[in-house]
């Protein structure tokens, strides 16, 4: 029987700059990075998630809105690229709370190395995964965007390119 990881993540955006986790690339001397973000737990509600995984990876309190995406990573459609477990993840509109600033929680991930606000004008240039960087600009411009994104259509855009 096939895993499924359900996971949600804090799409924060505050005047023109978006709150991203910074982590090592294990491959090489690179960075990526990931919208604050991460699996439930058991008995743990995608809201409950959100708001834990904020706090773990930006050390931030936030408060949870509306769903702005869902993104979707099925093993057997992208070739085994990112492991063997089918994961789906909820992408929720937050806000900081007054007072709440990003920071490098104090365990972080052993590969996390930051906690940035990334210029908007500057997100393409970043390796962002999932690579939504498109989507969310337009979202945040009130252009059409993909609100379902399934990984092996990035692939195959990437790839048409």
């Amino acid at each position: 029987m096939e895993k499924i990881r359900l996971r949600a993540a804090a799409l924060i955006i505050e005047g023109q700059s978006i709150l991203l986790v910074e982590y090592r690339n294990e491959e090489d001397d690179g960075v990526h990075y990931n919208l604050p973000a991460g699996g439930a737990e058991p008995g743990e509600t995608l809201v409950e998630a959100v708001i834990r995984e904020a706090r773990e990876e930006a050390a931030v309190e936030i408060e949870v809105g509306p769903v702005a995406f869902v993104y979707e990573y099925q093993p057997v459609k992208n070739n085994y690229i990112y492991g063997d477990v089918h994961s789906v993840g909820i992408t929720f509109v937050c806000r900081l709370k007054d007072g709440s600033v990003p920071r490098l929680p104090d365990r972080p991930d052993p590969t996390q190395t930051g906690v940035k606000w990334v210029p908007l004008s500057e997100l393409s240039s970043v390796q962002l995964y999932p690579e939504i960087a498109d989507d969310i600009l337009n979202y945040c411009n009130g252009h059409s965007y993909r609100n379902y994104v399934e990984e092996h259509q990035i692939q195959l855009e990437k790839y048409r390119k």
